[in-house]
């Protein structure tokens, strides 16, 4: 029987020096910023009100409601909020 040549297995250094993305050193963790420092005008989503004036909730609608106002495009629970605040003074 022939023996086979053990195959050689890369080491750390092999790895490091082929890698596109080497590990950082303590000056790259130094030199690093936050992700909103780095892309300013990039947001998240709206964040906080400053003044909010209406609460978030869940409810749950007939599908005719949803399907009457949703019918009318964008802004539709803007419109629902409308229509109850309309009920609501009428009410008082």
């Amino acid at each position: 029987m022939k023996r086979t040549a053990a195959k050689k297995s890369y080491t750390a250094r092999d790895m490091r020096t082929v890698s596109d993305n080497p590990e950082w050193t303590k000056d790259d963790f130094a030199k690093a910023r936050t992700f909103d420092e780095a892309f300013p005008a990039m947001r998240k989503g709206r964040g906080p009100n400053k003044a909010p004036t209406k609460r978030q909730v869940t409810l749950r609608l007939s599908p005719v409601v949803l399907d009457y106002f949703k019918a009318e495009g964008a802004g539709w629970q803007s419109r629902i909020d409308e229509a109850l605040v309309k009920i609501v003074t009428r009410k008082r």
